[in-house]
């Protein structure tokens, strides 16, 4: 039996380990910028609805309630721009990372057939190519790619990790292209709701897709809007035909979002307060940082939008991490993300408000 593993690259967190052993000796402990996850209160509206919905003793659909879909409609048209939506254009996952990671195999894509990622990317879309036995294929521009067995191009915006967005022509030309070379094209959007310097805009606007869902698809995730991160609440909107046959795999496959967690997503879907509220303490997260890096030597670039600092000071991000790590600071190196990455690190700033001002602090 030939280990699957053995496709796929060496897991890269593992790698952090002695860099956070480091920084965690520090005398004041560890600022923790380097993954990225949330750490402020899930909503209480949230946390309401899903102990209403605690005492479900059947099986959830994959599909997921009515209730589900009308809120992922809804919001796909209120937040996204997107006409015409009904129940056939939306379907719950289990966390994007499940979707990313196992959506070429349920494409039934394998050798011969390509898939395309940003030069600088989320690892897990490399893996999900290796799962499959796909040829993973990075791009700069994907219009300048050969369509030739291209099966699957993934598009990030905004952008983990640089925060770059991708904007309204840019996006359009891309959609058109792909479409002219029968193309899929799945959108990974789930930072669409921390833009700072940019509005970043889904495949979904209909100034984008000219109305229509063909061969298109946008992913979301509730784990930075609302700090779901620990329920794997996400979804995909767009095409009827790609989302039905997914939902047939799917269903064989048990891949069911659990109830209390679907009626937790209504909620957090149907209120826009909590949101801005999470985005406020974001915003004041990301000044602070910002104004310490620069003012301690470093550039930034990109990081209009998403959670995340794109940060270099011009040498290979490893002797960056072990420097910030000295300051009791634990960052991402850039090269997690692609070889174009290794002289930049990632620097999230989902920590608490006490420990973003010791980073403050440490930097000043």
């Amino acid at each position: 039996m030939s280990a699957v593993s053995s496709r796929l690259p060496v897991f890269p967190w593992d790698k952090l380990e002695p860099y956070k052993a480091t920084a965690s000796a520090h005398p004041d402990g560890i600022v923790d910028l380097s993954v990225g996850t949330p750490v402020d209160p899930v909503p209480a509206l949230i946390q309401e609805a899903l102990v209403a919905a605690a005492d479900t003793p059947g099986y959830p659909t994959v599909w997921g309630t009515k209730e589900l879909r009308d809120a992922l409609t809804g919001w796909c048209e209120r937040r996204l721009g997107a006409t015409g939506f009904a129940h056939e254009n939306v379907l719950p996952v289990v966390g994007s990372k499940e979707l990313v990671a196992w959506l070429p195999t349920q494409l039934g894509l394998g050798a011969g057939d390509r898939v395309a990622y940003p030069r600088l990317a989320y690892p897990t879309y490399e893996v999900g190519a290796r799962l499959c036995g796909a040829e993973p294929v990075v791009y700069d521009d994907p219009t300048e790619l050969d369509p030739a067995g291209l099966k699957l191009l993934w598009l990030n915006s905004p952008s983990n990790p640089t925060g770059k967005v991708l904007g309204k022509d840019e996006l359009t030309r891309i959609v058109a292209w792909a479409r002219e070379h029968g193309v899929l094209v799945f959108s990974d959007e789930c930072y669409l709701e921390l833009g700072w310097e940019a509005e970043p805009v889904s495949v979904l606007h209909p100034d984008v897709c000219g109305r229509s869902y063909e061969g298109i698809v946008a992913v979301h995730s509730l784990s930075k809007r609302s700090n779901l991160a620990g329920y794997r609440a996400a979804f995909i909107a767009g095409d009827a035909a790609v989302l039905g046959e997914l939902l047939q795999i799917r269903k064989h496959g048990g891949m069911m979002t659990a109830a209390p967690v679907q009626a937790a997503t209504v909620a957090a879907l149907g209120d826009d307060t909590h949101v801005a509220k999470q985005r406020a303490r974001y915003a004041a997260r990301r000044a602070g940082l910002r104004a310490a890096l620069e003012g301690h030597g470093f550039r930034i670039e990109h990081s209009e939008a998403s959670l995340y600092l794109w940060a270099t000071r011009d040498e290979p991000c490893w002797d960056t991490v072990a420097y910030l790590a000295g300051k009791g600071i634990l960052v991402a190196p850039g090269d997690f993300y692609g070889t174009a990455g290794e002289r930049f690190v990632r620097v999230a700033f989902t920590a608490t408000d006490e420990r973003v001002e010791a980073a403050v602090k440490r930097l000043g």
